[in-house]
Formats: structure tokens, sequence, C-alpha cells
């Protein structure tokens, strides 16, 4: 290997973030860290990249308005949400972590406090606290029950807002699975009690064409209540676009002159031929209905259950199937820091759950996560030498 293990030590003991753990990661043979995409284009996407200097040209003769349309035409098609288009307010942005930003920043304006859902990648909690916001945990079990989802909701949260990730990252959990009434009772409990909804849906597409997990208009019902929301989409974690991506932050009425002027303050525009681009991506992913990004995530699943099975790693079943996999570590003293540690040393680096629980990290010393937007040859030698390494340990 390449890979210098002593200066490596050295960076996993002071990683401060889940980002710096990605970061460094990217230096891996067998990085299985980042969520986002790594994995080969499919037939259909490798039209796409041949027809790259025609999509540039084209956006060169266009109008930014053109392409913004057109864009957010195809996005919202594939995702069945056409009120979000007939609203107006969306904002579109080079990635999600800046729509959480100008998120933030309103809070932040406001002195509001939010309850954040936990687990959850740490960045949303980091943007938030970077910007002065008060937070406190909710556990994503309270959506277990949907008959006790309003009345955990009234007991629990005592903050201006409350920021649901669905699906949620690590775990896959989704109120889909309650059909429309999951959503209904987070709505109308916010509505009644005069709460701000946060929404993070950048892992939605891993529920599109999924039965009766399939993704109903939300925005209809966001709308149609009357609650005050604001609402981030991407598109980075669902095509293989090298992170010429878009993300898209969406906001009720009476939220959307403030918004906007924070969003203003921070971007201008998304290029064109990004967008020109990822459309053909989305238009793709219509035509197949998901195929060429669910086969690869379904394959690249089964493979790392078969090969984890009966090792110290229990995989951890998602509702919704993400591009990404949980695992918990069944053993009395090994965290998944340590286990982390032991994996770099034999090239693959995985995602400790420490700081998914944010409020209280140890709790996430029992998880890791596993990329799956990966090739699947790239992906079936990190689950065997993972394996391997598991068996000595």
């Amino acid at each position: 290997m390449k890979n210098t293990l002593a200066s490596h030590d050295v960076v996993l003991d002071r990683a401060a973030d889940l980002t710096q753990h990605e970061i460094q990661a990217l230096k891996m043979e067998l990085n299985l860290a980042d969520a986002h995409t790594h994995q080969s284009q499919s037939a259909g996407q490798r039209a796409i990249v041949a027809s790259l200097p025609t999509l540039w040209y084209e956006a060169e003769r266009g109008t930014q308005a053109d392409y913004e349309d057109r864009f957010l035409q195809a996005f919202f098609r594939l995702h069945g949400q056409p009120t979000a288009l007939t609203r107006n307010r969306t904002m579109l942005s080079y990635a999600a972590s800046i729509s959480t930003m100008v998120a933030a920043m309103y809070l932040s304006q406001h002195r509001m406090s939010v309850t954040l859902i936990e687990p959850c990648f740490d960045n949303l909690h980091d943007v938030l606290a970077n910007t002065g916001v008060p937070l406190y945990p909710i556990s994503e079990t309270v959506f277990d029950d949907v008959d006790e989802i309003y009345p955990t909701l009234r007991r629990q949260v005592r903050t201006d807002a409350l920021f649901l990730v669905d699906p949620n990252n690590p775990t896959g959990t989704t109120l889909l699975r309650h059909g429309r009434r999951g959503f209904e009772e987070v709505i109308r409990f916010c509505r009644d009690h005069d709460k701000i909804l946060l929404l993070d849906f950048c892992f939605a597409a891993f529920t599109l064409f999924d039965g009766p997990l399939s993704r109903f208009d939300i925005y209809e019902m966001l709308e149609s209540s009357g609650v005050s929301y604001l609402a981030v989409e991407d598109t980075g974690k669902t095509w293989p676009v090298q992170d010429a991506k878009c993300a898209m932050l969406t906001s009720s009425a009476d939220l959307f002159p403030e918004v906007y002027d924070l969003h203003t303050s921070v971007l201008l525009n998304v290029s064109p031929f990004v967008l020109n681009m990822v459309r053909c991506y989305v238009e793709d992913s219509e035509k197949d209905r998901m195929a060429s990004v669910r086969n690869l995530l379904d394959r690249n699943r089964a493979t790392a259950v078969e090969a984890l099975n009966g090792s110290l790693l229990c995989f951890q079943p998602p509702v919704a199937k993400v591009s990404v996999a949980w695992f918990r570590i069944e053993h009395p003293t090994l965290s998944a820091t340590e286990l982390q540690r032991e994996s770099a040393k034999d090239g693959v680096y995985l995602l400790p759950g420490k700081f998914f629980f944010w409020s209280q990290p140890s709790r996430g010393e029992a998880f890791v996560r596993i990329a799956l937007a990966r090739d699947p040859e790239m992906f079936g030698e990190a689950m065997s030498r993972l394996r391997a390494g598991l068996d000595k340990l």
C-alpha cells in the first residue's frame, strides 16, 4: 500500500468531524467513507458524457433562467413534486451544505433554537452550531410509532424549529413507512405549536419507484397546511457526476423574502453547464425508473451483507434502501474508532458512528457506516479485505 500509516493514525486521532475523515479517506486505496457517488457510468450515462461538448455549447447559448427552469422541471417531475414547481420559491446552490447554511443564517438572525434528529450526518449540527443556533437532540426512534409522533413531539420539542432528515443518513429511517400519515402528524404538530419545520431530503431519490415508500407530493401537503418550512434537496448523492451537482432550498411563502435575501448574499447562480448536464442524468433516471442507480446499490449492499455475515459487524436493515449501510459492532470492547483504525491499516476506510450521534458521541462508537456508491469490483475487494481483518480481531 502507498499509505503512510504512522501519519495516518495521527490524522485519525485529530479528525474533528466526519468530513475530515472523508477527506482522509479520499487518499485511501479502498474508500468506503463518503456517500458521494464514485461508481462508473451506466450505458445511458456514458452517452451523456459523450455529449458533454454539445451540452457545453448549448449552455453558452441559452439564458441562466432557462437552464434553471429546465433542471427544476426535470428534478421535481422525477421526484413527483409538482407543487414545488408551481410556487417558484426554490433557490439553487452548489451543495446542500450551502442551502443548510442559508437556513442556519435565518434561524440565527431570529435567535431561534432547533431540535435536530439524532443520529444524522454531523455537518448539519456543525453548520447550525457555527452560526450560533442552540441545538437539542431528538431520537429518530420517536417516529417509529405513528400514533405516538404528535404526543411525543408535544412533550419533547421546546425549541422554535424541528429539523428532520428523511430518509435519514445513516440509518435509512423514513416517515414514508407510515404513508402520508407520518408527515401529516409532524406537520400538524409544527402548525399547531408554531414551529418552523426544516426537512433534509438529500437521500429522497432512493425512495423513488419503491412501492409503498414512493414519494407523494410532500410540498402540496406542506403548502396546504400553512406550516412554515424550509426543505433541502440535492443531486450529489444520487448520480455519478464527479461532484458537479446542484442543491435546492425551497421555502414557505412567509419565510421566502428573508431567506431569498440571505441566499443572494451568498451565491449568484449555479453553472448553466452543470444544470444542463445534471438535468440529463435526472431524465435518464426518469426513463429507467432509477434502475441504473438502484441496481448498483442493491448489488453492493448484498455483497456487504453476505461478506460480513457472521462477523463482528451486524447489518442494520434500512427502511429506505439508501446509498449507505449501517452496521452495529457486536463486540463488548471494540469501538468504531478502533475498528476504523485497524481497517485503515488494511487500506479500507470506514466511517465511525461517533460523530453521527452529535449530542452523545459515545453512543456512536457501536456503529460504522459503509458507503455503497462504488464500483462493484472495488467494493467486493474492500469487503473481502474488511472481513479478513475482522476475523483477525
